[in-house]
């Protein structure tokens, strides 16, 4: 029998509608019940996509006698973090102070009357393994540990309350250092480095801190280490070559378990692959200009429009790593969908062919997927163009293996669930389910990924991907009452109040948007884009800046109630913090409209983190690439015709603007640039142009 997450839009919470658990989303009845009947809340936070969340559900979750216990002594309640990143940020914290880390299932014990967590972890096996309790006899212990020491839970939630507290009360500095940037970014810089990790992350906003700082490398290199620049390349040939690409179908997987980036962990998530395309693209336009990073930009696109894009023009959230190798099996395996066998690839290629492959691939017999032994990811040896025969190997005979089809430009429609994805008729490989929400941060990200390939690669097709998503959301998300921005959308209704990631983005998406626009004579204008940026930025300001102490709250005032704390949100992880890119948005809003008030909250905000910045930089790099628009934002005026060929090359802290009526460029000039507030002399070549460019770019560091 279902229970009450049935009726949940959230495809996370509906995989457990058939649990015996009893399970409650997270709603004041839920909450006023515990507090009622003195029940510990058992809290269990994941997502559709997380291999682990999957694996608990059908372990622990399915078991009969877990639910009856957990059924009468708990309250349990299930929470997808993409709803609400709110809780998931606050209860992920309280994780990483008592144990040291964090992930996903996160797994927490709170207190009825309070919400305050005193005891917390990710994974529990049903049985004992792992180096974990088995999680009848963990759940034991823990009803037992409530009931009998009450003094001791409220010391821990005392120092877990004053922790969590400490972490988002931040008090202002009354000014910036001066050399604040100098001494930061080299503090980051090493954290991008192939050598040493266990598991290899994209990194993105790291990676994108690390590039930027490129222009600041000394020309002679820096003795005895790497410069920014060539640790951005590792970093890019690493995402290109490695197996956490589909070399196939394109699309970037969410992380790899070793250290050599051969094997991922399967799911594609929506956020990775727009960061990623702004990055590969920025490293394009700094110089790095392998044919494999061309490659992965063009196939990446290639499957957002096929397999991510919604008939209504927003993109999907994400697809998982486990699918089907029969409708007939139980469980699905993580990998299905991507791997290959030594048998199979010889018998799809032919001999010729297949000895191609394995001049550019590594492969072997016996595979290179420790977990499942024969199976072969697709990792490449080596930069540089892939012959013919090699490519259409992949691009046509593996691709059509998979999906049944050679059209690779043919929207493929998405498996919804399992049910699905087990029941209906496919023309080649059971697909992956894929979470068909939309997420108006993670819509954003792919927007500015998308406009920053077509500034670069001049595909048109990869604006008009992100001009329809744009419009989307811009039509489609509001609250039909209040006007406010929503974060989500389920199959056309759109729910859940927007958090300062949401609108961050989306400003920054517009505004890019805007960018890539001001060359092209289209509907909507590239005014039409800054007012939508300003519109919402001004919705920003009223319902999330803290007047008192500045920065962004991560939620509005009405959510405060159930929150432990009110954060503001400025530690980057796999997507990069609200705040560092709120304050970017800022000074781009201030050089493209004058209005010099964007500037003044701009330097409000990173006053609020300073102190931060400077005793955890390495926490907080779109801080640092805040502080970077800040100290060196430059504006160049520019006839439209001249614009391309300047936006297809790296200027990290410009905007460019079009001479109107009121602000002509001057007679016989080319463009004019201005560092701040501070205008240079009328250019009257392109490479005056650009060596104002390159010296105002620089200027604060």
């Amino acid at each position: 029998m279902a229970n009450r997450l049935a009726t949940s839009s959230s495809l996370y919470l509906r995989k457990h509608a058939e649990n015996p658990v009893d399970w409650w989303p997270w709603i004041p009845e839920a909450l006023e019940k515990a507090r009622a009947e003195d029940r510990p809340i058992f809290l269990s936070i994941g997502y559709s996509s997380c291999h682990w969340c999957t694996v608990m559900e059908g372990e622990a979750f399915s078991n009969p006698e877990i639910a009856a216990f957990l059924n009468a002594h708990f309250l349990p309640i299930k929470v997808d973090r993409e709803e609400r990143p709110d809780l998931d940020s606050i209860y992920m914290q309280a994780l990483q102070l008592m144990s040291g880390q964090g992930g996903w299932p996160l797994n927490v014990f709170l207190t009825p009357d309070d919400l305050v967590p005193f005891y917390a972890g990710t994974y529990f096996p049903v049985e004992p393994r792992f180096g974990r309790p088995g999680f009848l006899a963990l759940l034991q212990r823990i009803l037992q540990f409530y009931r009998q020491e009450k003094a001791k839970i409220e010391e821990m939630k005392g120092q877990i309350l004053t922790a969590l507290t400490t972490l988002s009360d931040l008090v202002p500095e009354d000014h910036i250092p001066a050399d604040l940037l100098r001494s930061g970014i080299p503090k980051i810089q090493p954290l991008l480095s192939n050598a040493g990790a266990v598991q290899q992350f994209p990194m993105m906003p790291y990676a994108q801190l690390v590039l930027r700082s490129a222009r600041f490398d000394p020309p002679e290199g820096i003795p005895g280490s790497m410069s920014a620049l060539e640790r951005a390349k590792e970093r890019g040939m690493a995402l290109v070559l490695g197996g956490i690409f589909d070399h196939v179908a394109g699309g970037f997987h969410r992380y790899t378990v070793d250290p050599t980036w051969t094997v991922p962990h399967f799911e594609k998530m929506l956020y990775d692959n727009g960061q990623i395309l702004e990055f590969l693209s920025d490293l394009w336009a700094h110089g790095i200009q392998d044919p494999a990073i061309e490659r992965a930009v063009r196939l990446t696109v290639e499957w957002v429009a096929r397999e991510m894009t919604a008939p209504a023009g927003y993109f999907y959230a994400a697809q998982d790593a486990d699918s089907f190798a029969r409708a007939e099996d139980r469980e699905p395996e993580e990998g299905e969908f991507y791997v290959w066998r030594w048998q199979e690839l010889q018998a799809l290629l032919g001999e010729e062919t297949f000895r191609a492959l394995q001049q550019a691939f590594d492969l072997s017999p016996g595979g290179n997927f420790p977990d499942r032994p024969g199976c072969i990811v697709l990792q490449r040896k080596q930069g540089g163009a892939l012959p013919p025969g090699v490519e259409t190997a992949l691009t046509t005979h593996l691709f059509q293996a998979r999906y049944g089809s050679a059209e690779r430009r043919v929207p493929f429609p998405p498996a919804v669930d399992a049910q699905s994805a087990r029941l209906q008729s496919w023309p080649g490989r059971i697909p992956p389910v894929t979470d068909t929400k939309m997420i108006v941060s993670w819509n954003a990200l792919m927007i500015s990924g998308l406009a920053r390939a077509y500034q670069v690669f001049g595909n048109a097709d990869y604006l008009q991907l992100a001009l329809r998503a744009a419009q989307f959301i811009l039509s489609r998300q509001r609250h039909p009452e209040t006007g406010s921005l929503l974060r989500l959308n389920y199959d056309g209704t759109a729910q859940v109040p927007a958090k300062s990631e949401d609108y961050a983005l989306l400003i920054k998406a517009l505004l890019d948007l805007q960018q890539a626009c001001l060359p092209l004579l289209g509907d909507p204008t590239p005014q039409d884009w800054l007012q939508a940026a300003l519109q919402l930025q001004q919705e920003m300001d009223t319902q999330l800046w803290d007047p008192v102490r500045g920065g962004y709250f991560v939620s509005d005032a009405q959510s405060a109630p159930e929150l432990l704390v009110r954060e503001k949100e400025f530690q980057d992880n796999a997507t990069p913090a609200a705040n560092g890119v709120a304050i970017a948005n800022l000074v781009r809003l201030a050089a493209l409209t004058g209005d010099l008030d964007y500037l003044e909250r701009a330097e409000q905000a990173l006053k609020t983190f300073v102190h931060t910045m400077s005793t955890q930089p390495r926490t907080c790099p779109s801080l640092f690439a805040g502080l970077d628009w800040y100290s060196n934002w430059v504006k160049v005026t520019l006839e439209a015709d001249s614009i391309p060929a300047f936006q297809q090359r790296s200027w990290p802290t410009t905007v460019f603007a079009l001479p109107t009526e009121a602000e002509p460029l001057p007679e016989g000039a080319l463009g004019l640039v201005c560092w701040g507030n501070k205008c240079l002399a009328p250019a009257s070549s392109l490479e005056q142009i650009q060596s104002q460019i390159t010296k105002g770019q620089n200027r604060a560091y």
